[in-house]
């Protein structure tokens, strides 16, 4: 069965009109019989088909031929058109006439077969369901508007065209309507479905965690750096000891200093002559910490300093990068050795790191300010060289630095600002030059030092051991850096980054300062203060050292284990390193020995004399003490000796009420003078103070004027 409401057996002739089909017309009202066929007479003759009372013409299967000679007129209705049914009408003549014996004739049997084969198909169109017949108006072909041959090729009757607008409708009146024709009529497109509105939409996942310095991410940071900030001062407060020789020299210094500034007092000693510092800087400060809360104060003084030291480094990178940066770069540097012995230690070093820090600080945040901010670092710049001779080995990177900071955003009028800076630190040394007096120190402490015998070998393996990873981060840092210029490092400013030249000077400057020390002191051919003075390099090597462990764990902590084991690796050896450092002979029952002997009116002499004279300051002038350093002395015979002839010669003749030796820092004349205590008269050995340090055993041997 197909699409069609007929059987598929009943031909086209039975459905068509033939050559003769015209279309037909359904007038209002009046309808077509279905399901009852014209008959035909079997016999001649012609025969007219009768109509209907309703004058309706009978429409069925088909109408049924003669099968013997005759001649057949086929009825039209009242509108002069021909009938028109499912089956197509055939003739035996031209005019729809044909007599009997003459064209094609068809038997007997086979006019049986048609007229069974009708019947069959009148009983199948008498059982399907009455169709619903579309009506159309009254119509004439000679009237006006009648039927006309529009340009598509359909019919239009009396303006209107034979087309279908349902599917349904077209298939079950097609096999009767010659002209009929589908007009598809598109349905609208249905409005696309809206997604539903999720309850919480995701933020934008940067390309590195952190890389806007947003509410969060700063306050994150801050929480995160007080973290740091308190492991280094566990780290540091766990560093026990008495008085360090350099400690005790600063504060008693420091002591003198007050009261030549406060009473006129004459100072002893020339203390501007050889102190690495200005006497009446760090010296006074740690004196009035002393005379409030002793040693312990001014250690925690020098905490303070590196402590601030590393917050401020921690805004610096931050400026310069981002938070992720500033993290690491605080993280390592607040536990490599120098950052962590310093801490506890009362010397010139942590207020001039502290200084220098500060005026890095200042210069990269004043980078986009006008340019004459950056004359305000020139003040923390000076006095971290008065506080530190040596931190001025570092001021041309502060120079360097203010051009680096301000040359995307200012061109070469950024060379201006290098001047400015440099112009005026060099403004301040010149006053501070002629109102300090005499500056011997700097000469004898930091340009003219006295050459060792340290050799470079061994001052580049313990300046890896200080701060190789550190300085490792910062070179990966630095190369990652000229390299990529962004990972989300500088969110405030355009993708494309810095140039590479300013990346690869940025790189070198900083990453190149760590190295400024050793190589110092590889042309000194001494590691004196260089566990010290590793620190200072540190410092500005810090930026790219947070950079290189921020680019080591990857954007989105894609590899935190690489930087928490980078961050454990330098605790644990910074750690070690400053408990090794920090392991200073315990003079605490020697100075309670040395109590019971010492008055105002003796002379003593002391290896390290400055302990004594620090802790003994109370009943001992510090000019009553004598070093092993160095001394001339005339016997009672006039005969000059310097060196150490002049301590053997001055023991020999009792010279010293108390004599108190180690024998380790001063070999030459220790053995001297313990060659002239042999079998001496004068002296007798009081007591032994033994002590252990990292480099073993020790013990201070107190002789006696008898």
């Amino acid at each position: 069965m197909t699409d069609r409401r007929t059987p598929t057996w009943a031909e086209e002739s039975e459905l068509r009109g033939g050559e003769y089909e015209r279309p037909y017309a359904y007038e209002q009202g009046n309808q077509q019989d279905y399901g009852q066929g014209q008959q035909q007479s079997s016999y001649g003759g012609n025969q007219q088909q009768p109509y209907d009372q309703g004058g309706q013409q009978p429409y069925g299967q088909g109408q049924q031929q003669s099968s013997y000679g005759g001649n057949q007129q086929q009825p039209y209705d009242q509108a002069g058109q021909q009938p028109y049914g499912q089956g197509n009408q055939q003739t035996y003549a031209q005019a729809g006439q044909q007599s009997y014996g003459q064209g094609n004739q068809q038997s007997y049997p086979q006019a049986q077969q048609r007229q069974v084969a009708n019947e069959s198909l009148r009983q199948y169109v008498q059982s399907a369901p009455p169709p619903v017949y579309p009506t159309y108006p009254v119509h004439d072909e000679d009237a006006a508007g009648g039927r006309q041959l529009t340009e598509t090729g359909t019919w239009r009757f009396n303006g209107r065209t034979s087309e279908y607008l349902d599917q349904v409708t077209f298939q079950i009146y097609a096999p009767f309507d010659p002209y009929a024709r589908y007009a598809a009529v598109e349905s609208e497109p249905e409005a696309e479905a809206q997604p539903e509105k999720p309850g919480y939409t995701l933020p934008a996942v940067p390309e590195s965690a952190w890389s806007l310095d947003n509410r969060r991410s700063t306050l994150l940071g801050r929480w995160i750096l007080l973290c740091m900030l308190l492991i280094q001062t566990g780290l540091s407060l766990r560093l026990r000891g008495t008085a360090f020789q350099d400690e005790a020299l600063y504060i008693a210094a420091g002591h003198y200093e007050v009261g030549n500034i406060l009473h006129g007092t004459p100072v002893p000693g020339d203390f501007e002559g050889y102190f690495s510092g200005y006497p009446k800087l760090y010296p006074v400060l740690a004196a009035m910490v002393d005379s409030v809360a002793g040693l312990a104060g001014v250690r925690i003084v020098s905490l303070l300093f590196m402590l601030g030291a590393t917050a401020l480094l921690y805004a610096t990178t931050r400026r310069m990068f981002n938070v992720r940066a500033a993290l690491g770069a605080a993280a390592l540097f607040s536990v490599i050795q120098s950052t962590v012995f310093l801490g506890n230690f009362a010397t010139f070093d942590a207020a001039a790191i502290f200084l220098l820090a500060l005026a890095f600080w200042i210069v990269v945040r004043t980078g986009r300010s006008h340019i004459l901010a950056v004359v305000l670092a020139a003040p923390p710049a000076f006095l971290a060289f008065g506080t530190k001779y040596a931190a001025g080995l570092y001021l041309p990177t502060l120079v360097v630095l203010a051009v680096l900071t301000a040359y995307r955003h200012r061109g070469m009028l950024a060379l201006a600002r290098g001047v400015l800076l440099g112009g005026a630190i060099g403004a301040l040394m010149g006053v501070g030059y002629v109102y300090a007096g005499s500056l011997g120190g700097i000469s004898q402490t930091t340009t003219d030092r006295a050459k060792g015998t340290d050799t470079a070998q061994t001052i580049l393996q313990h300046s890896a051991e200080w701060g190789g990873l550190m300085f490792l981060a910062a070179l990966g840092g630095s190369i990652a850096y000229v390299i990529r210029p962004n990972m989300g490092e500088m969110p405030w400013v355009d993708k494309k980054g810095p140039g590479r030249f300013r990346r690869i000077s940025l790189g070198l400057l900083l990453t190149g300062t760590a190295l400024l020390a050793p190589a110092y002191q590889i042309n000194l051919q001494t590691e004196i203060s260089l566990f010290k003075h590793v620190g200072f390099g540190l410092l500005f090597a810090g930026p790219m050292a947070g950079l290189g462990m921020s680019r080591l764990v990857g954007p989105h902590f894609r590899h935190p284990q690489l930087g928490i084991m980078l961050y454990v690796l330098t605790l644990v050896f910074g750690m070690v390193q400053a408990q090794q450092a920090y392991s200073f002979p315990d003079s605490k029952e020697m100075t309670a020995i040395l109590r019971t002997m010492v008055d105002r009116k003796g002379s003593y002499l002391a290896e390290e004399h400055e302990v004594p004279a620090y802790y003994l300051r109370d009943k001992v002038d510090y000019d009553q003490w004598q070093s092993t350093f160095g001394m001339d002395y005339k016997d009672k015979k006039g005969k000059q000796y310097s060196g150490p002839d002049a301590y053997r010669a001055a023991v020999k003749d009792g010279k010293f009420d108390v004599i108190v030796l180690r024998g380790t820092v001063t070999p030459e004349v220790d053995q001297a003078v313990t060659d002239a205590l042999r079998g001496n008269a004068h002296y007798r050995l009081a007591a032994v103070s033994r002590f252990t340090t990292s480099k073993g055993d020790g013990a201070f041997r107190i002789w006696v004027k008898r």
